[in-house]
């Protein structure tokens, strides 16, 4: 299917230990959707690096690759999802991103980050400071389009819940697998639905005479 003009393009972030390969699915489906999608690597990606650098490396892809100044929608999977967040929170992204969508994220944190010492790991633990941080303005992602998609039957992000986000909206799917979150085909129809969703008009403020 050819390109449709007037969607915005789209950015998939992977997870901890992935490569963009792992968006192949997805990218073929939204390309054919009528999508122009774009991933890059992160390096590294075993979680030793903090995730504000990671963030630095998707501000910089957007700046070479997107086209300048238009809006986009970004989609982080995993450990993706809080590297885009941080991204959209804090180095200006929200200016851009129109949809937001996160893929079984641990926006509360994981019991499984207490694996290792690892920069990002720590990161990724629960009532850590880099979520606590991001978690104190998180009402700024009421301005865009923000859906998160998690499954309860994940083993990877511990506990599952804390996908959950206090904002936006919230799609709970039976995927049995972390990693087939982003092939699965429901998956696949809710991240296509949460696309194609009419953006938020921004509030008009009032003047007082």
């Amino acid at each position: 299917m050819r390109e449709i003009r007037d969607r915005n393009p789209i950015l998939l972030i992977h997870g901890i230990w992935d490569r963009q390969e792992i968006f192949n699915t997805m990218s073929t489906y939204l390309s054919e959707e009528g999508w122009r999608v774009y991933s890059l690597n992160l390096i590294p990606n075993d979680g030793s690096a903090k995730l504000e650098v990671l963030a630095q490396q998707v501000a910089q892809y957007i700046k070479e690759n997107l086209p300048p100044e238009k809006p986009f929608d970004l989609v982080g999977f995993s450990m993706g999802g809080l590297v885009s967040r941080y991204y959209v929170q804090r180095l200006g992204g929200i200016e851009r991103v129109q949809r937001f969508i996160t893929i079984s994220s641990p926006h509360q944190g994981t019991y499984t980050a207490y694996a290792t010492w690892l920069d990002g790991y720590v990161q990724m633990r629960p009532k850590s400071d880099f979520l606590q941080d991001l978690d104190r303005d998180v009402k700024m992602l009421e301005g865009i389009n923000f859906t998160s998609i998690w499954t309860p039957l994940d083993a990877m992000i511990i506990p599952a819940n804390s996908s959950q986000m206090p904002i936006g909206k919230e799609v709970i799917i039976n995927v049995l697998f972390h990693h087939l979150m982003v092939s699965d085909p429901k998956s696949l129809n809710v991240i296509r639905e949460a696309l194609l969703a009419p953006l938020k008009i921004p509030e008009q403020k009032t003047s007082k005479t």
